[in-house]
């Protein structure tokens, strides 16, 4: 329980260091980074507490925090139609390969789904040709027991395979 607590605490920490400031077309942006270097002293709205400096912490190399500040300047550098070309055409890339993907699995799922017609067709064809023939015929009641069938239940059984042919073999 108390480690619980604890980890709550600790997570409820990293929120309250946030910055908060003006971009170039006034919309207010928030984030656990300092703005990019393009934001003037102006513009920006609030600090985190013991944050007087401007500049970024430094970051090792290849650390998730130095990739993050990479982005955030990239994209306070960015055109405002939005994202650079080279990252519109991989998004767009991916986007096609995600749709052949979809569709390749439709079609295999619509392959595997008339095979099956196809197969339960053919069964009850031949079920109907034994019905028609009037071979002796018994199925399983509910108790598990064996029961032949009679005129009666012959008629049924023969209505719904034909039933069945008309829905399965188009």
């Amino acid at each position: 329980m108390t480690a619980a607590a604890l980890f709550a605490i600790g997570l409820s920490q990293p929120a309250a260091a946030q910055w908060k400031w003006k971009d170039k077309s006034g919309r207010v942006q928030y984030s656990d980074l300092p703005p990019p270097p393009n934001v003037s002293e102006s513009e920006i709205l609030q600090r985190p507490s013991g944050a007087a400096a401007r500049k970024p912490p430094p970051f090792a190399a290849n650390s998730a925090q130095a990739a993050a500040a990479a982005m955030a300047a990239s994209a306070a550098s960015a055109p405002e139609g939005g994202q650079p070309k080279g990252v519109e055409t991989e998004l767009e890339a991916k986007r096609r390969k995600a749709a052949e993907e979809d569709a390749a699995k439709r079609r295999a799922e619509e392959e595997k789904q008339k095979v099956a017609r196809a197969d339960n067709c053919q069964r009850a064809k031949a079920n109907l040709r034994a019905l028609d023939e009037g071979m002796r015929m018994a199925r399983m009641n509910e108790k598990g027991e064996r029961e032949i069938l009679d005129d009666k239940g012959r008629a049924e059984e023969a209505k719904r395979t034909r039933d069945i042919i008309a829905s399965e073999c188009k």
